[in-house]
């Protein structure tokens, strides 16, 4: 089976891994800021925080930025539920902008309308979270006027994107967001095995991400209230103190190493995986189907290759196309089922209908392998299993 993702370790990586299984901390020690700070430069942004995973990103970001009950955050139905959960998790509600029928981001024109109609409603988001999907950047110029001409606040759900580009900049930079989400699953560009990061260049967001993300703790040092003593002054170096109700959402020293290691590897993983999308750009030009649309603002970082099937043409449903192609061995995946339409959203209010550009995406929707070890023949085993079925 050639999967649709998979990870690509080298002995770099095990050692660098090995390395902190051989010294004192696992977790807690200097790998998690070192990955932290090479992510940071990488992506030319402040501050870098490191968590357990991107959802536990997500959920922090929301946090720092005060949501809660009574607010709403908005995000794209064509998305991984924990773009939506996260808000969830902070009692506030959730609400959808449907996506442009080309690059399968949020709708810059959907947005616009539907703050239009909500700004005369007294109904506006607190925090919008645009959604890179398959590694392209969102039109974040445009949404960021849209930000400021409403008053909502930014979190880029940047997970797909680790590696990719934005009118030049590289994507995490936070030049038009308050915050930047990253995943390092092992189906993304670079992998901790699990974890995340949150990016951004705000010093007071950073320092309460970097308590929320264990416990809401600090030590004394770290915190000055009001001026007053510290209990460390009072009391001893032990002492730490609580200033918020936080989590236990830490990056431990063996994924922040592995990090660090595969990041070194960043900008080589994401220009083979550009190659192979060029490359099915070209073997697919001639099969009926929709080949992925890039908007010239952005360079994806490739973590998906969605094709859509010109089902009128083909005479098969979607189904008919993955199931054949599994059966010869072709690992395609299908991202992703609108969230509004998930058992737990419609219990919420949601149903089919309301965000149509999502659902006919998705009708249509599937997702060839590609990753940084592909070789060319994977590819073209791929190629000639789709256009056997298709064709």
């Amino acid at each position: 089976m050639i999967p649709y993702g998979r990870q690509h370790i080298s002995p770099e990586d095990i050692d660098a891994v090995t390395q902190v299984l051989r010294s004192d901390w696992l977790t807690q020690g200097q790998a998690g800021p070192q990955f932290e700070r090479a992510m940071a430069a990488y992506c030319d942004v402040r501050n870098g925080i490191a968590v357990s995973n991107a959802t536990a990103a997500l959920h922090i970001a929301c946090l720092a930025l005060d949501l809660g009950p009574g607010d709403y955050l908005w995000t794209s139905p064509n998305t991984f539920v924990a773009s939506a959960n996260c808000a969830r998790y902070c009692g506030a509600g959730v609400d959808f902008v449907d996506i442009d029928p080309r690059t399968y981001n949020m709708s810059v024109a959907a947005l616009a309308e539907k703050l239009e109609i909500a700004d005369k409603q007294g109904g506006l988001p607190k925090v919008v979270v645009p959604v890179h999907f398959a590694g392209q950047s969102c039109e974040m110029v445009e949404i960021r006027a849209l930000a400021d001409r409403y008053g909502f606040r930014l979190i880029e759900d940047a997970s797909h994107a680790v590696g990719g580009e934005y009118r030049g900049r590289k994507v995490g930079s936070c030049e038009y967001a308050d915050t930047a989400v990253f995943s390092f699953h092992p189906v993304k560009i670079i992998t901790t095995g699990e974890g995340g990061m949150v990016l951004t260049n705000d010093a007071r967001l950073a320092e309460r991400l970097s308590y929320l993300r264990t416990h809401g703790i600090v030590r004394p040092a770290q915190h000055r209230a009001g001026g007053e003593p510290s209990d460390e002054e009072r009391d001893g170096p032990w002492m730490y103190e609580q200033i918020e109700l936080g989590l236990n959402y830490r990056m431990t020293d063996i994924q922040a190493a592995l990090g660090a290691s595969q990041l070194n590897r960043l900008d080589p993983f994401v220009a083979r995986r550009r190659k192979l999308a060029e490359r099915y750009d070209r073997l697919l030009a001639n099969l009926p189907l929709t080949r992925p649309w890039q908007h010239p603002d952005a360079m994806s970082a490739w973590h998906l290759y969605v094709i859509r099937l010109h089902r009128n043409e083909i005479k098969l449903s979607r189904r008919q196309v993955f199931d054949e192609l599994r059966a010869a061995g072709i690992g395609v995946n299908v991202h992703y089922i609108p969230v509004h339409t998930q058992p737990y959203y419609r219990n919420l209010g949601f149903s089919t209908g309301m965000f149509p550009e999502a659902e006919s995406y998705y009708q249509d929707a599937i997702t060839l392998p590609l990753f940084a070890k592909m070789t060319d023949e994977e590819q073209d085993t791929v190629v000639a299993a789709l256009e056997k079925v298709v064709t």
